[in-house]
């Protein structure tokens, strides 16, 4: 085997004699690992010796190590302070038996501050005069405080045993056994709409009627050009937060002070002075992960981001963590005073889903943090001139029509510059924009307010556009009053040749093409002067989107033993209430997705969610990191009576402000959002359908992106245990079922 591969690390102790004689209460984490590619039947590597380990030699009440992976073995341990010194060797024997016992060769090893005594070697078993087996032997310690221990030691202490999923890959398939099909099983006489439950109401709406409403209407006036020039100040309540919510007033440096509605506890975010302005005016800035940046193509220029910062700029903030942040304070100190609004105008003949799309961009953006509204111009202009507009109305050599529809489009861009100076971030321009004539009069009208970038779908597929023509008959407000469906089929008709005759494709400033997008069977995007942080997101998520309709899964896993202990993270198996609803979950998508062989089973890297759906055949099974359940830091482990009764003050502060409270070194709701960007990405990349078995915060985020819920409600979604909810995903948006197997 060669030489010996033993390890010594003590992260906290240099040779020190000060560090050795002060610990500040700190105790040693203990962690040996044993590592052999040839395994002997059912012998297991275990550890005895002195205490704390064990309090005797006695080698059946020897520990355990247990499988890390198919050849590394480990056993992790708590070294008091006054029992610095132990002796111990590994010995290997069957778990549950203590016969055969083959004790390690050579003497005791001795472990004291730390640190490995005597020459570092491997552990060497003999079974006979002629056959021997050698384990390489690593061994780590560091010195951490009880605080830190407090959660994971309680969590070994009552909770450790042999995890059963240590062998199971990253991706796996389990086959189905010969002659069966997806379904086909003796056992599957489930009927699935025995278990259907009532979910939030999810009626199919025309995506123009939840666009922004006139602020004349609002104000409930009537609806005429003097009214353009009035500002709405009040503030949605189902919006992210504007920056007058984000604030900070600080009339003391050294003295932070916290608006109302924020949490002061350091767990949740960090105050950074970003200009000093009247009375120390700050920004507050959260910490939070990473978030990968795109790359756009060759063709356009490289993204960056330039400029000089405005101080007398009225700037916005995400309500959001880590790279969004990150880019937005960029973007603030940096870039020019209008690149701190965005307007993504869309340009494209009718029936091409332009408000689908600004639809789920909007989502998207809003889920994201970035304060995002979505005006409608065909809404104004019903509200201006009613829905009873024949073709002619939108003939090019009609003067009058030309005038009404150019003016609704001026008072909708009114109302989005204004509501941008009030703080708002994103603004979807939703219109044909079908001229240069009428991109220019925006871009004129945007100057010095905010950033244009056109967005143009094309889609030269005569079954699509065919599909969305019957919608739009179906579904619009302009033919609801039509009784003779035919009779709108070829108004509408008409209406399009109009728009076809003096169409004239974007070449103009910074624009976006998608072509042949909406089918998801490849297509074209092209991008041209598009820079920056937000923009770059903006195609990456175009890129990935389309509308082919499937259904995805959402589901928690089966009741764990730290449910039954209402106990907050950790990486428990299931209860038995847990492994008959991973029974139960095996049936139902057996049934539901039987002839969908192209589907795969999601998952994360905490067992319980992998047992839950191990007993899944026939479906690829992936692994999600993303998918983890929130990391409650120090406090995992505890129940939420025992965190209200040792850390009060992280208790309140979570209690204040349950999107932005970050755990002490865990995760905030806004970080979990982050993380599961990527999650986001490939589900609406994927064109199958997909079971994600997951965890309740996590799934608290994924569900609100779907039903466009706002970000401060993500914390308060009900999530419940045993319940399956069904996204199903399309042309016509998004709508649920729930399904409850189990109580």
């Amino acid at each position: 085997m060669g030489t010996s591969s033993s390890k010594n690390l003590d992260s906290s102790s240099h040779g020190s004699g000060e560090e050795k004689d002060d610990h500040g209460g700190g105790q040693l984490y203990v962690s040996l690992k044993m590592e052999n590619y040839n395994l002997k039947g059912d012998l297991v590597p275990h550890v005895y010796g002195s205490v704390p380990l064990v309090g005797s030699w006695d080698t059946s009440k020897a520990l355990p190590m247990e499988r890390e992976s198919t050849s590394m073995w480990e056993l992790s341990f708590v070294v008091p302070p006054n029992h610095e010194t132990l002796d111990f060797k590994f010995l290997l024997k069957p778990k549950y038996n203590n016969v055969p016992c083959i004790e390690e060769e050579g003497s005791n090893r001795q472990f004291m501050g730390g640190k490995l005594q005597g020459v570092a070697r491997l552990a060497v078993f003999k079974f006979n005069t002629e056959e021997m087996l050698e384990y390489q032997v690593f061994i780590k310690a560091n010195r951490v405080s009880p605080f830190d221990l407090a959660a994971s030691w309680r969590a070994y202490q009552e909770n450790l045993e042999p995890s059963t999923v240590r062998g199971i890959p990253d991706v796996s398939i389990n086959s189905l056994p010969e002659g069966v099909e997806n379904g086909s099983s003796t056992s599957l006489d489930l009927d699935l709409e025995q278990y259907l439950v009532p979910a939030p109401p999810t009626s199919v709406v025309y995506a123009a009627n939840l666009t922004e409403t006139p602020r004349s209407l609002k104000r409930g006036g009537v609806f005429s050009n003097a009214d353009v020039s009035i500002k709405d100040t009040s503030v949605s309540v189902d919006r992210p937060a504007t920056i007058k919510e984000m604030e900070v007033v600080i009339p003391d440096p050294p003295k932070l002070f916290s608006p109302p509605g924020m949490v002061e506890s350091k767990s949740v975010g960090t105050f950074s002075s970003l200009q000093k302005q009247d009375s120390y005016r700050g920004l507050y800035v959260d910490r939070g992960v990473g978030s990968p940046r795109l790359v756009k193509s060759a063709s356009a220029h490289t993204l960056t981001s330039g400029g000089k910062t405005d101080s007398g700029a009225k700037n916005s903030m995400p309500a959001a963590a880590g790279a969004v942040a990150a880019a937005a304070v960029a973007d603030q100190m940096l870039g020019p005073k209008e690149d701190m609004h965005l307007a993504i105008v869309l340009v494209g003949l009718p029936a091409r889903g332009k408000t689908f799309t600004a639809a789920k961009l909007t989502r998207y953006l809003r889920w994201l943090g970035h304060d995002t509204k979505h005006f409608n111009v065909g809404k104004y202009r019903r509200l201006k001139h009613g829905t009873n507009q024949s073709a002619d109305f939108f003939r090019g050599d009609n003067p009058e029509g030309m005038e009404a529809r150019n003016e609704v489009a001026a008072l909708a861009m009114d109302d989005m510059t204004a509501w941008m100076q009030e703080g708002g971030q994103v603004g979807i321009f939703d219109a044909t924009n079908s001229t240069s004539e009428r991109r220019n009069m925006l871009i004129k009208m945007a100057e010095g307010k905010c950033k244009i970038i056109f967005l143009e779908t094309i889609c030269n597929d005569r079954q699509i556009i065919e599909r969305n023509i019957r919608l739009k008959i179906q579904q619009s407000p302009d033919y609801a009053d039509e009784p003779d469906f035919e009779a709108g089929y070829q108004d509408f008709k008409r209406r399009l040749d109009n728009y076809e005759k003096m169409y004239e494709p974007v070449n103009e400033g910074s624009y976006i093409k998608m072509i042949d997008m909406v089918s998801g069977h490849g297509g074209q995007i092209q991008v041209n002067n598009i820079s920056g942080y937000l923009p770059g997101r903006i195609v990456f998520f175009l890129v990935n989107t389309h509308l082919t309709p499937r259904p995805i899964l959402l589901t928690r896993h089966g009741e764990s033993r730290d449910n039954v202990r209402t106990r907050i993270g950790g990486d428990t198996p299931l209860s038995g209430n847990g492994e008959l609803y991973a029974k139960k979950l095996t049936n139902f998508v057996e049934k539901r997705l039987k002839n969908e062989r192209a589907a795969s089973i999601w998952t994360s890297t905490l067992q319980r969610t992998i047992l839950t759906a191990n007993q899944i055949v026939g479906f690829p099974k992936i692994q999600w990191r993303a998918l983890d359940e929130i990391n409650a830091g120090v406090c995992d482990g505890m129940t939420y009576e025992e965190i209200k009764k040792n850390m009060p003050e992280e208790y309140e502060s979570r209690k204040k402000d349950k999107l932005r409270y970050r755990y002490p070194r865990g995760e905030s709701y806004l970080d979990v959002i982050q993380r599961l960007e990527p999650v986001i990405i490939e589900l609406e990349r994927q064109r199958a359908p997909v079971v994600v078995v997951s965890h309740q915060a996590v799934l608290r985020a994924l569900y609100a992106y779907f039903a466009d819920r706002p970000l401060q409600e993500i914390p308060h979604i009900e999530m419940p245990l045993h319940t399956i909810i069904e996204i199903q995903m399309g042309v016509t948006g998004v709508q649920e079922k729930r399904y409850k197997l189990m109580d």
